[in-house]
């Protein structure tokens, strides 16, 4: 639902008023207030204006939560490239520190550091971004990553490389990372 449909339905309810009041009030027919409430259609300017000057609500404040809420194309594609380009890059950094030919313990108890340190990285920097949202958007990537090491690799070198195990502590620092941030 809408953030204005919610939002004359809470002031609407707080002021005590019963759809046919308000709409009878704000001299719109009952029919176009239920269709906005229940998310039917967007309230053109005329009716948001009537509305709002029977519930004593700013009809600029109402249009500007609306914009803010629904974000467009071009943001959602760069949002969408962006959490890809960083799962790939913190994919590759996991791959190269862990089951390269070259890794040594020094490079996997990096890697085992980071592990930690890049999720309460992303839990500071997205506070208000949830569990399971945080995790479909960075650890999407880890899982692909674990996924394709154990059919090409095996379990075997994925497990003795360190690799398995500095997932689980990603994706686990990823989902419950800000309640450990959060205990005081």
């Amino acid at each position: 639902m809408n953030s204005i449909a919610n939002k004359i339905i809470e002031t609407r309810k707080i002021k005590g008023l019963s759809q046919e009041e308000l709409a009878e009030q704000s001299k719109i027919s009952l029919r176009t207030l239920q269709r906005i409430e229940n998310n039917e259609n967007n309230p053109r300017g005329k009716t948001l204006s009537l509305i709002c000057n029977t519930l004593e609500l700013n009809l600029e404040e109402m249009l500007a939560t609306n914009q803010n809420q629904s974000p467009n194309i071009a943001t959602k594609f760069i949002n969408f490239f962006f959490f890809t380009v960083a799962n790939l890059l913190l994919v590759a950094l996991l791959g190269f520190m862990t089951i390269d030919s070259q890794a040594n313990f020094n490079s996997r108890f990096a890697m085992v550091l980071l592990s930690i340190l890049i999720p309460l990285f992303i839990i500071n920097f997205t506070p208000n971004m949830s569990s399971n949202e945080r995790l479909l958007k960075f650890g999407f990537g880890y899982l692909l990553y674990f996924i394709a090491t154990l059919s090409i690799a095996g379990f075997v070198t994925g497990f003795l490389s360190g690799l398995f195990l500095c997932i689980l502590i990603n994706l686990s620092m990823l989902y419950f990372g800000s309640q450990l941030i959060n205990k005081k």
